[in-house]
């Protein structure tokens, strides 16, 4: 099948499971999508009002947050229209465009996490030489480096993938991912390789620095006294918790859909709705609850808002 690429349309072959309840779906996720935008924006929000959450741990929670946000609005508009259209499709060039930010987001998570196992690195283990560290410019430049390092990194084997041949214009999934390599009539060994590249710096690296760093940090913090354990395990364990899960999640994404593992269509939708409901609302909930200052201004703004109900 001769396809340029540019101006082909990609059938979107996911929505054939939800096709009898797509009204129903289109709901939930509908539903979803307010909480994800409501539960992220609430805490951010909460970290810009109060003086006292403007230090470098909660200014870099509340850009994981933003991030989950821009994640959730890469997929949701489009899934939600698509649940309303009679036929599911989009433009080749589109589908590269969604791809692009899908992982450019995902990857600036891995980075985030990393930068925040930085500062909990210093703030704990050299907390003399924080502030030198960790001042408004530094914030910046990582805060930067995160969103705009994974960004380039993706975009080289996107571009690469603009002008290739497709001889399959239908996509065995909701919205555009890996997947996309299975519409090429020859997979570009020049853009597997890269994506391979792409993998270690965006997502391996960043773990395994995790990993060490906060090694690093228990070691240290076992020798001192238990306040100064239980103020590591305070501060770190959320960062730990919410790349646990992210890391499990994106696995599939990144390592079953790429191998491709011959999976039933159903099993396949299941685990990418549980990337795009669990994930962008795991985070607000974990530092909602485990982060005490985050934790008691949530108290306070709904004890408030409780107060005038009742009142």
């Amino acid at each position: 099948m001769d396809s340029k690429a540019n101006i082909s349309y990609i059938t979107l072959g996911g929505f054939v499971e939800v096709e009898k309840y797509k009204f129903l779906y289109f709901f939930i996720m509908l539903i979803v999508y307010i909480v994800i935008i409501c539960s992220n924006v609430t805490i951010v929000c909460l970290i810009w009002i109060h003086q006292n959450l403007h230090e470098p741990m909660y200014i870099f929670i509340a850009a994981l947050l933003c991030n989950s946000v821009l994640f959730s609005s890469v997929i949701y508009p489009k899934m939600l229209l698509d649940f309303l259209s009679e036929k599911q499709v989009i433009t080749y060039s589109a589908c590269l465009f969604q791809c692009f930010l899908y992982y450019g987001f995902s990857c600036s998570e891995f980075v985030l996490l990393a930068v925040m196992a930085y500062d909990r690195y210093v703030s704990i283990c050299k907390p003399l030489q924080y502030p030198t560290i960790m001042k408004k410019t530094n914030i910046k430049r990582l805060l930067v480096f995160a969103w705009l390092f994974p960004a380039a990194q993706v975009s080289v084997p996107i571009a690469m993938n603009a002008e290739t041949e497709l001889c399959n214009l239908t996509l065995k999934g909701i919205y555009c991912n890996n997947l996309v390599n299975t519409l090429h009539c020859v997979m570009s060994r020049t853009v597997t390789i890269y994506g391979v590249i792409v993998l270690l710096n965006v997502t391996i690296f960043p773990v395994l620095f995790i990993v060490f760093t906060y090694t690093k940090i228990f070691v240290i913090t076992f020798r001192n006294c238990k306040e100064v354990r239980k103020k590591a395990a305070e501060t770190c364990l959320p960062h730990l918790l919410v790349l646990i899960n992210f890391s499990c999640l994106i696995t599939y994404e990144i390592v079953l859909v790429r191998i491709q593992f011959d999976l039933p269509n159903t099993v396949r939708l299941i685990v990418t709705l549980q990337l795009v409901i669990c994930h962008p609302l795991f985070n607000p909930i974990i530092y909602g609850i485990k982060m005490k200052e985050i934790s008691k201004h949530l108290k306070m703004l709904f004890g408030k808002y409780k107060h005038k109900i009742l009142h």
